[in-house]
């Protein structure tokens, strides 16, 4: 997706990995670069999730360092200097998978935590 600021066009995501949050739009590398400044945070990835009220919200699913810990109430308290509508509204601890490149790979873990899979975690299905 690009952004025009001072006059210079940047790319800043995938147009099929923006997240439109209740009319506006979510850039998930932004999310992530701000949470990789975490001590305890090894990997972490944004991703939308399916939302009645917005149409979607930001979910972040984030990799622990070895030896260290941390909360989801500590991850809010950490994105309390974000802008409201870009702080995840959903934290989720697992691996973070990549392909053999490096690229977090966005379409499993859509396939992993979408609404559908979430919903029926929820109703022990």
């Amino acid at each position: 997706m690009a952004e025009l600021r001072d006059g210079f066009i940047y790319l800043v995501d995938r147009a099929k990995d923006v997240i439109i949050t209740g009319g506006e739009n979510l850039y998930p590398v932004q999310i992530e670069d701000f949470l990789r400044a975490h001590p305890a945070i090894k990997d972490v990835a944004v991703i939308g999730l399916a939302d009645a009220r917005l149409g979607e919200i930001a979910a972040a699913i984030i990799a622990v360092k070895v030896g260290q810990t941390l909360t989801e109430d500590e991850v809010n308290c950490f994105c309390l200097d974000l802008p409201r509508y870009k702080r995840p509204r959903k934290v989720i601890f697992a691996p973070v998978p990549r392909n053999p490149t490096g690229k977090i790979e966005k379409p499993k873990l859509r396939k992993m935590y979408g609404a559908d899979t979430l919903i029926a975690q929820q109703n022990g299905l």
